[in-house]
C-alpha cells in the first residue's frame, strides 16, 4: 500500500499545465536508461566528436552551396539527448495527448460528470499520467538507439548544435563490423550536413514541425482500444500502471484532407534526407574506405526504422521515417547533374520551388525542366513582376557563357 500511494503521488503531485505529465516521462525515461546502461561521456569520446565534426564541415564545404551550420559541437550520453530534445517533443505530443486525455474524459456518461465534480480534473490528471508514462518509454528507447541530433530528421535539438551519440555510435559500429572512428566520421557528416540545411534555410525548420503538426491534428482517437487499456488498470495493483499499453489507440483519418496532409509530410522528410544522404555521399567518395557500405546502411536504417521508432509510432500515430528516401537521392542526384551544386541547393531557397510527390516518378525530367528558371533564381518578385509586362523594357541580364553567371 505504502508503494501504491507512493505511486500516486507522484502522477499526481506535478502534473503540469499541458495534456502530457513531461515531468514524469522524463523521470521514466531516465529509469529505463539508468537500468539499461548510459555511459557517460569519456574525455577522449568528446574529443573525437569534435574532430569528427570539424573534419566533416571540411569535406561538405565543396559538396553543399550552404556553409557550415554548426556554431557548437557536443557529445551527449543518453540522458542528454532527452532532456536536449524534450521542448519540441512537447511541441510535436501534446496536440495528440491533448485528444486522447479528452478522449477519457469522455468515457463517463455525461449524467455522471455532474455528480463527479471536482474528480472530473483528476481524469485528466491521469490521462496526462498514463501518456507521460508512455511516452518516456518511447523516448526512453529511442534515446538508446539515435546517433546524432538530428538523427531521425526532425530538429529536435537546439538551433546550430550539432551533438552526437558516442555510446550508441560504438555499438551500432560493432553491429556493422566496421571500424568505430569510422562510422563516427560517417554519423558527423550526416549531423553536419542536417546543421548547414537548417540553418541556412530560414523557414525549413518550422515548415518541417509544422508539417508534423498538421498531419498530427488529423489522427483520431480510437475510443474501444482506450477503454481496453483502462480495463486492465487494476487500481490495487501500481504494476498494472506500468505495464499499461495504450499503443494502437490513434488512427489516421482516412480522408482527402489527411491524406494529402500525410503526402507533404512524407515528401518533405524525403527531401530533407534525401539531400543529406546525397550531400554525404558526394563528400565520402573516396574518402572513407567503407562510404558505400555505410551508404546503404543507413540508407535501409532510415528507411525501415528501428524498433524505438516504430514504438513511438504506434504510440503517438506518427511515422519518422522518410519512405521514398531512395527515389529523393535520385532526385537530387539529377539536380546536382543538370544544375550543379550551386543551382540544386537554390531550390531550397522556398518551398514552391522544392520538387512535389509526383516529381520523384522521373527525376531527370524535373532536373531538366528547372534550366529554365535560371534568370529567376535570386528570387527576385520584383523581376518576375517586370516579366509579366511586355511594354517594360527589362534590363540587361549577363550572358550564359559569361563571368557574371551566378549558376
Amino acid at each position: 500500500m505504502q508503494q501504491f500511494m507512493a505511486q500516486l503521488h507522484q502522477l499526481f503531485a506535478a502534473p503540469g499545465s499541458g495534456p502530457v505529465n513531461w515531468d514524469l516521462a522524463r523521470q521514466v525515461a531516465a529509469s529505463q536508461l539508468a537500468a539499461a546502461g548510459d555511459p557517460a561521456v569519456t574525455p577522449y569520446e568528446r574529443n573525437a566528436v569534435e574532430e569528427a565534426l570539424r573534419l566533416a564541415d571540411l569535406w561538405l564545404d565543396p559538396a553543399s552551396a550552404h556553409p557550415s551550420g554548426i556554431r557548437v559541437s557536443l557529445a551527449w550520453n543518453r540522458n542528454e539527448w532527452i532532456y536536449k530534445t524534450l521542448d519540441v517533443w512537447r511541441k510535436l505530443c501534446d496536440p495528440v495527448a491533448g485528444r486522447m486525455v479528452s478522449a477519457m474524459s469522455d468515457l463517463v456518461p455525461p449524467e455522471a460528470r455532474a455528480q463527479l465534480g471536482p474528480m472530473q480534473s483528476m481524469l485528466t490528471t491521469l490521462g496526462g499520467a498514463l501518456f507521460g508514462g508512455q511516452l518516456g518509454q518511447a523516448l526512453g528507447s529511442l534515446a538508446a538507439e539515435v546517433l546524432s541530433a538530428g538523427d531521425i530528421g526532425l530538429p529536435l535539438g537546439p538551433a546550430g548544435t550539432a551533438a552526437l551519440v558516442p555510446a550508441n555510435i560504438k555499438r551500432y559500429g560493432e553491429g556493422l563490423e566496421l571500424p568505430e572512428d569510422e562510422v563516427r566520421l560517417y554519423v558527423a557528416l550526416r549531423e553536419a550536413a542536417h546543421q548547414r540545411l537548417f540553418q541556412h534555410v530560414p523557414w525549413l525548420r518550422g515548415h518541417v514541425l509544422s508539417a508534423v503538426e498538421v498531419y498530427a491534428a488529423g489522427i483520431t482517437v480510437n475510443r474501444e482500444a482506450i477503454e481496453e487499456a483502462m480495463g486492465r488498470l487494476d487500481p490495487m495493483n501500481p504494476e498494472s500502471l506500468q505495464a499499461l499499453a495504450l499503443e494502437g489507440i490513434f488512427t489516421p483519418e482516412d480522408t482527402p484532407a489527411q491524406k494529402a496532409s500525410l503526402a507533404r509530410l512524407e515528401t518533405t522528410l524525403a527531401l530533407v534526407e534525401g539531400w543529406v544522404c546525397h550531400v554525404v555521399d558526394a563528400a565520402a567518395s573516396g574518402r572513407l574506405p567503407n562510404a558505400n557500405r555505410l551508404s546503404e546502411a543507413f540508407r535501409r536504417r532510415r528507411a525501415a526504422g528501428g524498433p524505438a521508432e516504430q514504438t513511438f509510432a504506434a504510440l503517438v500515430g506518427l511515422e519518422l521515417r522518410p519512405r521514398r528516401l531512395r527515389e529523393a537521392a535520385a532526385l537530387w542526384a539529377a539536380l546536382t547533374e543538370h544544375r550543379g551544386i550551386a543551382g540544386r541547393d537554390a531550390l531550397w531557397g522556398h518551398p514552391d520551388l522544392l520538387p512535389a510527390e509526383e516529381d520523384f516518378a522521373d527525376p531527370q525530367a524535373f532536373a531538366r525542366s528547372q534550366l529554365d528558371l535560371r534568370d529567376l533564381e535570386d528570387l527576385d518578385f520584383g523581376t518576375a513582376e517586370r516579366a509579366a509586362e511586355p511594354d517594360q523594357e527589362r534590363p540587361d541580364e549577363p550572358d550564359d557563357s559569361g563571368p557574371g553567371q551566378t549558376g
